[in-house]
């Protein structure tokens, strides 16, 4: 083809006499094979360093379970530098509020505390008097003996204060879970080279109690004779709606229960809130009836077994039938136990708890209807093991997908499946370091739109392979 008029030669004539050459074609052909070589090495190592999951394989279901771990493990072994703490005369007790996972993380906030004042810290007490209305104590929820001796090249740990102490005064530090920025100014410095540490305390000294972790194996084992299986959190229990003022879907008289119950709740700050707006802006969980939409549209079949790992679902079986109507194998662990087993736990409500986050934490799939503390630390805890295959769920976009069914502007089948997929693509758990807060974000806003440590431990205590 001519050149277009006044454009330069592609090729100056002495560089056409050169490629006329064997030698110099047979140079030019080695030269473009190394270059194609060096992209593509280059192209690896980017997959290591961000790592982004593949796309789903159609015709295959193993994208459906498969978790890509791209070379990351667990790294929490303490550094040369790191000392086996000297014996001290000064104790740490410690009161932890709210609920199990809130209690787990709390705990070991603190134990990274004492590390750090170098202070021998007493057993937790555990809150008996919150919304869960629980009496069990320290051991009974977890391995007392295990505790104090996995941690014992860190921390001191007794059982309790010295007879000779029990009445003497003390120093108080209230340690909250939300404060104003301030006070986080303050405390972050305390465990700003402790973080492997809390990890070591998560993932292995905080090992529950015999009798917690034997069930909850069984259970798992009972849930594995059946295939593979999703733990699906479906945060759709009474004091949630209530909570976050989420009433779609539901009656008039439903939604004026929950109001009630908001404004008659006096720590529970917000009253006043539009249920439309938090819904459109992704701030509520999923109904039943969304979760199934949207697990059928991942490509899940109908013979999916599905652990419910929740308390009482709002409604009960007027809601969760529709769920139950995609995928019948919806089973809890009032369906997996017997009601000998379940016994013991009657009225512990972290101790039930407990069961749910083994299950959660031992399933193929992981997913939570709506963030929280149990889905942060189960989906922290799944990374910290390998990346284990955990769907956080893009609620605003899905919203958006939900109203044009509803509309009738879009139709369950292939065309939303590729929607929801792909609007999924990069949210299954893959290796990513932790997000940092929002930009312009300031005070509280920015404290809370910082992903949490224990929600995505990386890098800290998760690398690459060969990179502690």
């Amino acid at each position: 083809m001519a050149n277009p008029r006044g454009a330069p030669p592609l090729l100056h004539p002495r560089h056409r006499r050169l490629l006329r050459s064997p030698i110099s074609r047979c140079a030019c052909l080695l030269f473009a094979f190394a270059v194609l070589l060096l992209l593509s090495a280059l192209r690896q190592v980017a997959r290591v360093d961000f790592p982004r999951p593949d796309a789903p394989r159609q015709g295959s279901s193993e994208h459906l379970w498969a978790s890509i771990g791209y070379g990351y493990n667990a790294c929490i072994t303490p550094t040369s530098r790191y000392k086996v703490p000297g014996k001290s005369d000064r104790y740490m007790t410690v009161r932890s509020n709210g609920g199990l996972n809130q209690m787990r993380t709390g705990i070991c906030d603190m134990v990274a505390v004492a590390r750090l004042v170098n202070a021998t810290l007493v057993i937790p007490q555990l809150d008996k008097r919150s919304f869960w209305q629980d009496t069990s104590t320290f051991k009974d929820i977890f391995d007392q003996p295990h505790f104090i001796k996995a941690l014992e090249g860190d921390v001191h740990v007794v059982d309790d204060l010295p007879e000779s102490l029990q009445s003497a005064p003390r120093a108080r530090k209230h340690f909250t879970s939300w404060s104003g920025a301030s006070y986080y100014e303050e405390v972050k410095e305390l465990w700003k080279n402790q973080k492997r540490l809390r990890c070591r305390c998560l993932y292995q000294a905080l090992r529950f109690s015999d009798p917690i972790e034997d069930l909850g194996k069984k259970l798992v084992d009972r849930l594995r004779y059946r295939g593979k299986f999703i733990a699906l959190h479906l945060r759709y229990e009474k004091d949630m709606l209530a909570f976050t003022g989420c009433t779609y879907g539901l009656s008039d008289s439903e939604a004026n229960e929950l109001t009630i119950m908001r404004e008659r709740t006096s720590h529970w700050k917000l009253k006043d809130i539009n249920s439309t707006e938090q819904r459109s802006e992704g701030n509520c969980p999923l109904t039943p009836n969304e979760v199934g939409i949207f697990l059928r549209a991942m490509g899940y079949p109908e013979s999916t077994w599905i652990y419910l790992a929740a308390g009482e679902i709002y409604g009960g079986d007027k809601y969760i039938s529709k769920l139950r109507a995609y995928f019948p194998n919806l089973v809890n662990k009032e369906i997996l136990a017997t009601k000998e087993e379940l016994e013991k736990f009657n009225n512990h409500a972290s101790q039930v708890a407990a069961l749910d986050y083994i299950i959660s934490v031992e399933s193929d799939v992981f997913v939570p209807s709506h963030s929280g503390n149990m889905a942060k630390a189960v989906e922290g805890h799944r990374r910290f093991l390998g990346h284990r295959k955990t769907i956080t769920l893009d609620r605003r976009g899905l919203v958006e997908l939900f109203d044009l069914l509803e509309k009738g502007e879009l139709m369950e089948g292939p065309q939303l499946s590729s929607l929801v997929t792909d609007m999924h693509k990069y949210r299954q758990g893959a290796p990513r370091k932790r997000y940092g807060s929002l930009p312009g974000s300031k005070g509280r806003a920015r404290l809370r739109t910082e992903e949490s440590f224990y929600e995505n431990p990386l890098p800290e205590c998760i690398c690459l392979t060969g990179k502690h």
